[in-house]
């Protein structure tokens, strides 16, 4: 089993930054591929960023890339999505998940922390 608690969180303006933290539980946190989900309201969850515990390698889904950036510290069971540039379309609960497979598909990922949520103002 793996825990996953999200923070970070906040109420900022256009254009600002935030950073977004994941923190897991168990001593296996490096061998699982990390992803930052989102949900908007009244909208589906969607992919944001993933790393992949093999080799760090990442992806982002479109409308993030350039902006956002995820990274991992395996000594603290910690991934990271750095947000910058954001914008009110970002405004959502983001949440980190675990799944064993680098990959965009949301039922890959087995382990979900709470959420958190961040809104952007214009």
């Amino acid at each position: 089993q793996v825990q996953l608690v999200e923070s970070g969180g906040g109420f900022v303006q256009a254009g600002d930054s935030l950073r977004l933290s994941c923190t897991a539980s168990g001593r296996t946190f490096s061998m699982y591929t990390m992803g930052w989900f989102r949900q908007a309201p009244g909208l589906e969850h969607e992919f944001v960023a993933r790393i992949s515990g093999s080799d760090d390698s990442t992806g982002y889904r479109d409308s993030v890339k350039g902006r956002f950036t995820i990274s991992r510290d395996n000594a603290k069971n910690t991934v990271y999505l750095q947000m910058n540039s954001l914008k009110p379309e970002d405004t959502a609960v983001y949440y980190c998940a675990a799944g064993r497979w680098a990959t965009v598909a949301i039922g890959q990922y087995a382990y979900w922390g709470q959420g958190t949520q961040v809104t952007v103002s214009s």
